[in-house]
């Protein structure tokens, strides 16, 4: 049993670090250009945001609108640390996934106690307190944003974010604490009754995503040069959702699948910006409809997985 866990991790390192390596050559050399950069930084960017997501929303079972407003307070943090302060990236990190985490936790404890739509609400109005609040601030230009970031976020920061990202968060769903926290979505009574301390691990969740898309913020703001306030309006924190939902509530690498394929349909419809919402739309209506449970539903794609289909397929 100890060879075979031996044995997967080593695999799975071999194909990372494949993989860092053959975009890293890509880029190198400039066969990538600037366009496909920005996609792979987005769809990186949004696969942070949807596994942090799916931590609260798929396996906590908490409905969140406003995961937009921890990657804003990630977002201005690091770049006050960096810009402002003049620290080095890594503090502006640190710092983002703090300032991300306490928001968490603030809005978190008065708030979990609250269940379905009332949760909802109460989350959208911080997503929408912390927009508002940053337009009202001088010290970051109000509505104007803050411009001319250094551009920081190279491949390999935003390759160890990602990974970083997924790993914490299979991690930990698979541990004790996962299994608390699963058994929360399944049944938050029965859990009460079986002596878990409900509020706690929600607030557990709630603060690990929180931190993880301030994060995502912080590779945002130090690759895109600019943030403004309504960068991380409502229709954000839509589109992670989506994500989330379109992936399978309860499937890490259902909100991977979903991240990849939501940012190259955005980006294949640059041009047709209100089309782009029309479709989210219906790809909901249509996953609700044919496919409640999303493309993954709970399932996982593992190397063991595609163990199977090859032998099966032989």
């Amino acid at each position: 049993m100890q060879k075979n866990k031996l044995i997967k991790f080593s695999t799975e390192v071999i194909i990372l670090a494949v993989l860092f390596s053959l975009v890293q050559y890509l880029i190198t050399t400039g066969l990538l250009n600037q366009y496909y950069q920005i996609n792979l930084t987005s769809m990186c960017i949004n696969i942070i945001l949807a596994v942090s997501l799916s931590l609260i929303n798929g396996f906590t079972g908490q409905l969140s609108l406003g995961h937009a407003g921890f990657m804003a307070v990630g977002a201005y943090a690091s770049v006050i640390v960096t810009n402002m302060w003049d620290y080095p990236f890594i503090a502006g990190l640190l710092a983002a996934c703090a300032a991300a985490g306490l928001a968490g936790f603030i809005i978190g404890v008065p708030t979990l106690r609250l269940k379905g739509d009332y949760l909802a609400i109460a989350t959208l109005a911080f997503g929408e307190i912390i927009r508002v609040t940053l337009q009202n601030i001088d010290y970051v230009n109000g509505p104007a944003g803050i411009l001319g970031i250094a551009k920081l976020t190279t491949w390999p920061w935003l390759f160890g974010a990602t990974v970083l990202t997924i790993l914490v968060a299979v991690n930990l769903i698979n541990s004790s604490y996962g299994r608390a926290i699963i058994s929360i979505r399944e049944d938050e009574i029965a859990s009460e009754l079986m002596g878990i301390n409900t509020t706690k691990y929600k607030v557990l969740a709630f603060v690990i995503g929180a931190m993880f898309a301030g994060l995502a913020g912080a590779m945002y703001a130090h690759y895109f040069y600019i943030i403004k306030p309504e960068t991380f309006n409502f229709l954000k924190s839509f589109d992670i959702l989506v994500m989330v939902v379109l992936g399978g509530l309860g499937s890490t690498t259902g909100a991977i699948i979903a991240a990849i394929s939501i940012t190259a349909l955005t980006a294949a419809l640059q041009s047709f910006p209100a089309i782009r919402m029309i479709l989210y739309a219906l790809i909901l209506i249509i996953v609700m409809i044919y496919r409640p449970q999303g493309l993954m539903g709970n399932k996982e794609l593992s190397l063991k997985t595609f163990g199977r289909i090859w032998s099966g397929r032989k």
